[in-house]
């Protein structure tokens, strides 16, 4: 059997959670002995579909005419798509209408935590839904302190000067704005921010803010995965203030490499990450503000160790895995042998 990973607009969001996304089902596919393809062909199962574009729904029918089942990952809700680019919240209710429409040509819907698969429940979605981590890739993204010399070097950090990074779109939602406040509260720490979206998509408010940031801040803009994880592993303290996630990749891959980490505390991270466990959460900027000091004064407990068992519990293996489980459940896969071990797949 395969499975046909539909690749439709990858090039939009290739730099986004969903683009590593798709890059990450490929991987958790192969890993676990499955043959992924990007066409139909006669042994194809299923089909994966990551984006709400016109063109997936069109591969959708075609695959339920070819009966084929459609596995559609339900990475986008109306509540992560406020606060991100021009016009957003004024479209947000239609783009829930879509989205529901969308997914609901799906045989089986997975989004990423439990908190996203409660999110889409209140769609009203009369498909299974399962939260399957999008999984993090712990064989790259790695503990390695001989990166911290490299990331020093390449932005222009004295010695004695600390780093605060942060990863994602340069959108309200992922916190910019609060990430531009702790950085002048701040002015002896460097802080920089990894990542792009085009200007024509950002609103006027948010260009306004970039172009004013405070000196300490640097904007590299999108960078390969090798750079990211020098960031990681050479940085201090990575700040993620986003309001809205369904997951977060960049917290994974964080918490793989290493790095004292604090989060918002929103409700995504409920249930598996712990604030003072794994990693820390504030609510407002002075909390982040008095937590990052403590982090970089080493006044706060090491939690970089149970980051990253938090995260090998995500790895793609892992979460390889759990999608074989669940789709032995919806009968893309041949159920085991009634002599072999068998987990319950959790809907």
């Amino acid at each position: 059997m395969s499975i046909y990973l539909y690749r439709g607009g990858e090039k939009l969001v290739g730099r986004s959670g969903v683009g590593q996304a798709i890059h990450h089902q490929e991987a958790c596919l192969t890993r676990c002995g499955l043959t992924v393809t990007d066409r139909f062909m006669p042994d194809t199962n299923a089909v994966h579909i990551n984006t709400v574009l016109p063109d997936s729904v069109v591969t959708a029918l075609l695959a339920r005419l070819r009966g084929r089942k459609v596995v559609w990952y339900g990475h986008s809700t109306m509540e992560d798509f406020r606060r991100s680019f021009r016009g957003s919240d004024l479209l947000a209710p239609l783009f829930r209408c879509w989205l529901t429409f969308c997914y609901g040509l799906g045989d089986v819907v997975l989004t990423p935590t439990p908190y996203s698969r409660r999110l889409l429940a209140g769609y009203g979605l009369r498909k299974p839904v399962y939260s399957l981590s999008n999984g993090v890739d712990t064989d790259f993204f790695h503990p390695d302190p001989a990166a911290k010399d490299a990331f020093r070097r390449r932005y222009g950090l004295k010695a004695e000067e600390q780093a605060v990074i942060s990863v994602g779109h340069t959108i309200a939602r992922k916190g910019l704005p609060e990430f531009l406040e702790l950085a002048r509260k701040m002015p002896d720490i460097r802080f920089l921010w990894f990542g792009w979206t085009d200007p024509r998509l950002i609103p006027a408010e948010i260009s306004r803010a970039i172009r004013n940031a405070p000196p300490n801040v640097l904007f590299p803009g999108f960078v390969d995965r090798e750079r990211l994880r020098e960031a990681y592993q050479g940085a201090d303290v990575f700040a993620f203030l986003s309001h809205e996630e369904t997951e977060g990749i960049v917290v994974l891959e964080a918490l793989a490499c290493g790095i004292p980490t604090v989060l918002r505390d929103i409700p995504v991270y409920d249930g598996w990450l712990e604030h003072g466990k794994t990693v820390y959460k504030a609510s407002n900027t002075d909390e982040f503000q008095r937590i990052v000091m403590a982090l970089l004064a080493g006044d706060l407990p090491d939690l970089t160790a149970a980051g990253r068992q938090a995260a090998e519990e995500r790895s793609l293996e892992a979460v390889g895995e759990r999608l074989k489980d669940i789709y032995r459940r919806e009968r893309i896969l041949p159920p085991l042998p009634a002599s072999m071990p068998r987990r319950r797949a959790k809907a």
